[in-house]
């Protein structure tokens, strides 16, 4: 597996320009093909994507797991996940891409869809599902009255059944979301190099220590430090996985002061050292 010196984080893979759109449609063969069929690691801090291949075949590896696809099959790719593809030639298919902002304001608001939508998975679409995915590509490409907020519209149906595709949630069905939780993982996501605690989060969100936990508790079933420090480890694993940082450094990156309390941490959550870990991925071609 090649590995980078940082992980790239795109709007559109390969792009620095904003997001183009409120939702981006495109198909396989628009992008695919410039790169010789082969997408490098990457992630989208902001995106969630949504992929159908409806002919051909592609082989996916997200945040070190591997994906096999092949004809009329969806896959799903959350946001900040680290993501890399190999498409067969002339494979057919679209690739439609939602700001997370897009996924949060789905109503009624409740925990269900994030749960859904929380982490990759492959399944087969019906004929709704496929149906929607088209008039949203159709809507994005007219310029007609309405246009933005009938893709929104579309985008949350489509999202919706794609959750509805994805691993049975946990937890009490129809539980009410509670916003605080994602300004939580979007800060974690911003502040992660910083080395921030649950004290600096809880005050950056106007809440003491043990209420943030009790949030945690009731959603994630940990507590607030037990939840950052997953999140903290899981990006761990990309670095590890996906650039060149020696495991000093990526400790160091994510505010370990201490190498070989880094280590124990992650040895603690993942079963192995960061070391081990990573040979996993080294030893690949």
């Amino acid at each position: 597996m090649t590995q980078m010196a940082l992980i790239p984080d795109y709007q559109l893979y390969g792009e620095t320009e904003a997001f183009p759109d409120v939702v981006h449609c495109e198909h396989i063969k628009d992008r695919a093909p410039e790169h010789g069929w082969h997408i490098a690691p990457h992630r989208h801090a902001q995106l969630a994507q949504v992929f159908f291949i409806q002919t051909g075949r592609a082989k996916a590896v997200v945040d070190g797991l591997d994906f096999d696809l092949s004809d009329n099959q969806l896959f799903y790719v959350p946001a900040q996940a680290v993501h890399s593809f190999a498409f067969a030639p002339n494979t057919q298919g679209m690739v439609q891409s939602f700001p997370v902002s897009i996924l949060r304001s789905i109503l009624p608001a409740t925990e269900d869809v994030a749960r859904g939508l929380s982490l990759p998975f492959v399944a087969t679409p019906d004929a709704t599902l496929l149906a929607l995915m088209a008039l949203l590509d159709r809507s994005l490409a007219d310029a007609l009255p309405y246009r933005t907020q009938t893709a929104v519209g579309l985008a949350h149906a489509v999202l919706s059944k794609t959750a509805a595709l994805g691993p049975a949630p946990s937890g009490q069905e129809g539980t009410k979301r509670d916003d605080r939780l994602a300004r939580l993982d979007q800060l974690i996501a911003e502040h992660q190099t910083a080395g921030w605690r649950v004290r600096d989060y809880a005050a950056q969100m106007g809440l003491s220590t043990g209420h943030l936990s009790r949030l945690c508790r009731t959603t994630n079933g940990m507590s607030a430090s037990a939840y950052i420090e997953a999140s903290t480890i899981q990006e761990a694993c990309r670095l590890l996985a996906f650039t060149q940082l020696t495991v000093a450094e990526v400790g160091y990156r994510l505010g370990f002061a201490d190498p070989s309390y880094f280590s124990r941490r992650f040895r603690a959550l993942q079963g192995q050292t960061p070391s081990a870990y990573r040979q996993r991925f080294v030893s690949q071609p």
